[in-house]
């Protein structure tokens, strides 16, 4: 049996002892407490959803903006107070000692990450990480050293974990390599995400992607490219699962230009511009491809070309034998359908979700970084509904 960390406890104690015999995680009754970092569209969604997770303790809360320091984390997110103040310095995570901070920004921010790790504080994180390749390759560090060789070693000094996960890239290619599992003499391997987008109301996002501006303008594919590039990882990640060496990982699109004006109320969509894309990363051994991760996006119908969008994550393995798998999402019964923000709290909830639930593999895991990969099979299950799991313990 390895040995393993012990989470750090507020007043110097030890709460939950996690072990990792053969990969099975064990907890005693104390909850891990959390840190969370960011209320944003996910960041939001999430401190609703820590409420209802019984092995966890929400502990802190970690907001950029100067207006949201010092006020409740439930009233920052619209709900019932929740009894946590947020704060908005490093020192303020550090000395609350939880046993993970949970990173929902946009991007990384190495600047709370590597004090934090080097604390001995682990990091979970669904901002623009899976295996950490195309921040290497992209993201240059004024240090000299790469963001993951920096990150890699804060948690050496600290003894830390460090996890990046969410959707997609995250779950989607977890649900993938796990459709494998019965197929042998593997050919080819497809995960798509073909989705309507139009409900994640992020201006900022989609301006940054390039949508609403023309599809003649040169910059728009090098926009998608450079915001997508996180998909990189996603093939990486399965082709590691895979234990199959690619050569090379290539980008290729296909644009939809909007057939007409359209005004989507809190976004504007002139015609001629950006409606809709379709993204490939394809990785590529001796010229063929063998693994592919496809984005099919829609932001409006009315594009030329358009995209039969399915609204569900999709899996085709070539081999033998051949599997073909949806992985389609629905609101809860009695959800109101005519409301904007509760389909697009689905979606906030499935991307944050995956980082909750991985959340006591990672406490548990060795120091260093970690994917997705090197986790249990236990990282990725949900919980029962707390009442449920208080019945089931009478």
């Amino acid at each position: 049996m390895t040995s393993v960390k012990s989470a750090r406890r507020a007043g110097g104690g030890t709460g939950p002892v996690c072990s990792y015999p053969g990969g099975i995680v064990t907890t005693t009754v104390a909850p891990i407490r959390v840190f969370q970092v960011a209320t944003g569209n996910v960041g939001s969604e999430m401190i609703k959803r820590l409420r209802h997770q019984p092995d966890l303790e929400l502990v802190g809360l970690h907001c950029y903006s100067p207006d949201k320091v010092g006020r409740d984390a439930g009233e920052i997110v619209g709900i019932e107070p929740v009894g946590v103040i947020a704060t908005g310095s490093i020192d303020e995570i550090i000395a609350a000692k939880p046993d993970v901070v949970t990173f929902h920004g946009v991007f990384p921010d190495l600047d709370v990450y590597l004090p934090v790790l080097e604390a001995g504080i682990n990091v979970v994180t669904t901002a623009d990480w899976i295996t950490g390749h195309h921040r290497t390759a992209n993201h240059p560090h004024p240090s000299g050293l790469t963001e993951r060789e920096l990150i890699a070693e804060a948690c050496e000094r600290g003894g830390a974990t460090f996890y990046g996960t969410g959707m997609n890239p995250g779950l989607a290619q977890i649900l993938t390599i796990a459709h494998s599992a019965d197929v042998t003499e593997i050919q080819h391997v497809l995960c798509k995400e073909s989705v309507d987008v139009s409900c994640h109301h992020s201006v900022d996002t989609w301006n940054e992607v390039g949508f609403g501006m023309s599809v003649e303008d040169p910059a728009v594919p090098g926009m998608l490219e450079r915001y997508t590039r996180v998909f990189e990882d996603a093939v990486r990640l399965m082709a590691d699962a895979f234990d199959l060496p690619l050569d090379e990982v290539r980008f290729d699109y296909e644009l939809g230009a909007c057939t007409d004006d359209v005004d989507l109320g809190w976004y504007f969509l002139p015609k001629g511009s950006l409606g809709g894309c379709y993204l490939k990363y394809v990785g590529l051994v001796a010229g063929v491809p063998r693994i592919e991760m496809h984005l099919e996006w829609q932001m409006t119908p009315h594009t030329s070309p358009q995209w039969n969008i399915e609204a569900c994550y999709i899996t085709k393995i070539e081999g033998d034998p051949c599997i073909y798998s949806k992985h389609m999402i629905f609101p809860k019964p009695g959800t109101d359908f005519s409301s904007v923000e509760a389909f697009a709290a689905v979606g906030m909830t499935v991307t944050g979700m995956p980082a909750l639930n991985a959340i006591r593999s990672v406490v548990a895991a060795p120091s260093g970084i970690v994917t997705s990969n090197d986790l249990p099979l236990r990282s990725f299950a949900g919980r029962f509904a707390p009442d449920i799991v208080t019945g089931a313990a009478r």
